[in-house]
């Protein structure tokens, strides 16, 4: 060994890209928060989860899968899932693309198609991935801000999409704010994205926003166009699936599709989540029941805290975007000390507002309480 080189350090091999990134921030752990808090039930509202659970026919799907043993690897196409996504949907199975929940196909486009220096635009405040995943490549990353009230902006959005990206990431509803986007207002982004450029359109929460009139299908507004696309769904959140991992894409063509397949890992899709998945599609009631009680819990409980004087962006999601007029982790920090784990913002110019999922009535009724009381009190 040569004396006069420096030792070679695991710190000094990573590439600069991967060192610069934020680490990803699931919530606190609900075992740390029970030992401070000592409640002996967590309210957990911080993942945007189903609390209702999966159907009954999940369940009894996964059991008799298992029965069969565990030694064997799933189908690495998911061959049966992607079949019955596509009978659903009225596309060929061979334009589907199944992924280990959505978020791994967000990373696989990035891998299939994003070059060092490319330009990739997402919103804000957005779900961090749609800019970590791009980072990660070395591409440069803009984010379009919302505009007043948390509403689209139009002209932001044209002058971004003017530049020439490779690859746009939009969420429709946004993630954290639970706004969507209307007809009207999709309609605009798509007709300024250039042909050049991927358009991804994420509609991880699109299940709850569907009874909204007001709430384009983004694969029946997509899938006449001559151009590059993926619509991204998942199973994590109406579905009650998100213990299992599985979502899925619908894309323009079956060749971008085959560029995914290069580089995911061939077995990315467990054999007991493509059951589950197969049965939940097939209980289309369960999840109907879920998106109603869920609308109902969004509107009661953005009642609540608009009457404590709370600001609260509209949600078509099952998740509120809260601005709390104070620091969001220190708010988290007491509501963890009551037993309660919500989501603390901390993009820039946003660094007041938490998120938080719904969960049952009588959760709900302590989380709307406690909050209130802490941005009630002085917490200097």
């Amino acid at each position: 060994m040569n004396p006069t080189l420096a030792p070679v350090t695991s710190a000094s091999l990573i590439r600069g890209e991967v060192a610069g990134l934020p680490g990803y921030d699931p919530g606190a752990d609900p075992d740390d928060v029970a030992a401070l808090s000592g409640a002996a039930h967590v309210i957990k509202l911080s993942n945007n989860e189903n609390p209702y659970g999966a159907s009954p026919a999940v369940t009894e799907a996964v059991r008799a899968g298992l029965a069969g043993g565990v030694s064997r690897y799933p189908d690495p196409t998911g061959k049966r899932l992607a079949e019955t996504i596509g009978a659903s949907l009225g596309v060929p199975a061979e334009r589907v693309v199944l992924g280990n929940g959505s978020e791994n196909i967000l990373e696989l486009l990035c891998q299939a198609v994003v070059d060092p220096g490319d330009l990739v635009v997402t919103q804000a405040p957005g779900f961090s991935l749609h800019e970590t995943f791009p980072r990660v490549m070395g591409a440069r990353v803009h984010k379009v801000p919302v505009a007043a009230e948390f509403g689209f902006d139009a002209d932001a959005w044209r002058d971004a999409l003017a530049v020439g990206p490779k690859l746009v990431f939009l969420a429709n509803p946004c993630n954290p704010t639970g706004a969507m986007l209307t007809v009207g207002e999709l309609e605009r982004v798509v007709a300024a994205t250039p042909e050049s450029a991927l358009l991804v359109l994420d509609e991880a929460y699109g299940e709850f926003a569907r009874a909204d009139p007001e709430y384009p299908d983004g694969l029946e507004a997509l899938r006449a166009l001559d151009r590059p696309w993926i619509v991204l769904r998942t199973f994590s959140k109406a579905y009650g699936l998100a213990g299992f991992r599985v979502g899925y894409g619908i894309a323009s063509d079956t060749a971008l599709i085959q560029a995914l397949d290069r580089v995911r890992t061939p077995y990315n899709v467990n054999r007991p989540a493509q059951d589950a998945a197969v049965a939940a599609l097939g209980d289309q009631a369960h999840l109907a029941e879920t998106v109603r009680r869920t609308a109902l819990e969004i509107a009661r409980v953005t009642d609540r805290l608009r009457g404590a004087g709370l600001r609260v962006v509209p949600s078509s999601t099952n998740f509120l975007f809260i601005d709390t007029g104070r620091s969001s982790d220190r708010v988290a920090r007491e509501l963890h000390r009551a037993g309660i784990i919500v989501k603390a913002w901390r993009e820039p110019g946003y660094e007041t507002y938490i998120r938080a999922s719904l969960s049952t009535p009588e959760d709900n009724d302590v989380f709307v309480g406690c909050l209130t009381e802490i941005c009630t009190k002085d917490m200097t």
